[in-house]
């Protein structure tokens, strides 16, 4: 059947190719000239399946109220007069209950390992190359408090066939040489060894190629306005183009992966999603060729929340949630803070002075669950909501969304939505 796809960032377009793997003749729209320009351009490049644990966690409250008022904190919430945004904060509260942040991080874990054997499968079917490194996570600890809680993280995710280790202060230095330059102190790590990293945007863009060879059509800079609906399914999407009038596109099947942006398109069709923009910050530094100071295995801060991954001659540093409505400025405090904490870790290994900073806007929801599976449209699906892992999530919930839109019950076991 004819399925147009809302959205080509990574999500957009991993499920445009699962979809059309299965047969469907696919139609990808998106308001940039080509796919992952926005939240998949410059995002921290980890599949890390390690980092199923959300945002909304018991000591995350108090983090907040720690955090108040300083710029280059790493959760920062900026209130504004907004229902969206206060609605979502309530329920992330609500959330970082122990039961709910374990029943959260287990429906999370389940998709994220099944993501990760996608994403082999599909490399090895079509061979394609960007930037990726199969060496693992690192997670870095300088809070011995910190380290001690990270036990019971560790046991969850060995418990659900994850490996994930406890490694001394001296293990981590073994693992990744460069941290032996750090200014650092640190007390120890974990380590999951089966982690990634990669460029979601370079994979973003050879998914667009590949499926432009297996027939998709892609429809860039056209902003999808509104949809059209009679009784229970969707007859349209009504769109405009950056150059010439707007026209209708008519299919089978609907399916929305426009991020942060998707509750204003379905919410006028009585869908009604808890997905709110949560911005996200990185600096990508210049590593030159003869430096032995930059880290080659990926890496994750747990004190400063920084994910720290090797694309090929650049390290991407990425992290920090600031909560400021849908503003995607970038706050060049909060890019300095990330930088200072680079330098700290690796004083003597990049080019810090051509260091590019980004910005964007993660889709999340209160309980970094994202919003998988069919609305009360009957021919309307939604693929949204990752959060901080979209690219962690891309292939499994692509894979899982193309299941569902053909009739036929995905392989993970996870709560898609079917209201």
């Amino acid at each position: 059947m004819k399925v147009v796809v809302l959205g080509a960032g990574v999500v957009g377009v991993t499920s445009a190719w699962y979809l059309s793997e299965a047969g469907h003749e696919v139609t990808v729209v998106d308001r940039q000239p080509f796919a992952g320009l926005e939240t998949s351009f410059a995002n921290g490049g980890q599949i890390s399946v390690s980092h199923a644990e959300p945002w909304a966690n018991p000591g995350a409250p108090l983090d907040i109220l720690r955090w108040l008022g300083h710029e280059d904190a790493p959760l920062l919430f900026r209130p504004r007069l907004s229902s969206r945004q206060w609605s979502w904060g309530l329920r992330f509260l609500y959330e970082c209950l122990p039961g709910r942040t374990r029943h959260n991080t287990i429906e999370i874990l389940k998709l994220a390992l099944y993501s990760h054997r996608q994403l082999r499968t599909l490399r090895a079917k079509t061979g394609i190359r960007y930037d990726q490194s199969e060496l693992g996570i690192l997670h870095l600890h300088s809070d011995p408090r910190a380290l001690e809680a990270a036990h019971e993280r560790v046991e969850l995710m060995r418990d659900h066939g994850f490996e994930m280790q406890l490694k001394t202060a001296q293990e981590c230095f073994e693992i990744e040489p460069a941290l032996k330059y750090s200014l650092v102190r640190l007390v120890g790590g974990t380590y999951s060894p089966n982690d990634e990293s990669g460029d979601a945007h370079q994979f973003s863009r050879l998914i667009e190629e590949l499926c432009r060879l297996a027939g998709v059509t892609f429809v860039f800079q056209a902003t999808a306005q509104r949809l059209l609906f009679e009784g229970d399914r969707v007859t349209g999407v009504r769109v405009r183009h950056v150059e010439g009038p707007e026209e209708v596109l008519r299919a089978d099947a609907y399916l929305v992966c426009l991020g942060s942006f998707t509750p204003f398109l379905v919410e006028p069709a009585g869908v009604r999603l808890p997905v709110y923009p949560v911005k996200g910050y990185s600096v990508t530094i210049p590593v030159p060729p003869e430096s032995d100071g930059a880290p080659v295995v990926c890496l994750s801060d747990e004190s400063a929340k920084l994910a720290i991954s090797r694309l090929g001659n650049r390290l991407r540093v990425a992290g920090t949630a600031e909560l400021n409505d849908y503003d995607n400025s970038i706050n060049p405090h909060r890019c300095a803070a990330i930088l200072a904490r680079a330098e700290e870790l690796f004083p003597a290994g990049c080019d810090f002075e051509r260091a590019q900073p980004w910005a964007g806007l993660r889709p999340a929801t209160p309980s970094n669950i994202p919003v998988i599976g069919r609305t009360r449209l009957r021919n309307l699906y939604l693929n949204t909501g990752h959060g901080t892992l979209g690219w962690t999530l891309a292939c499994g919930s692509g894979s899982a969304i193309a299941d569902i839109i053909s009739a036929r019950k995905p392989e993970v076991d996870f709560a898609f939505r079917a209201a």
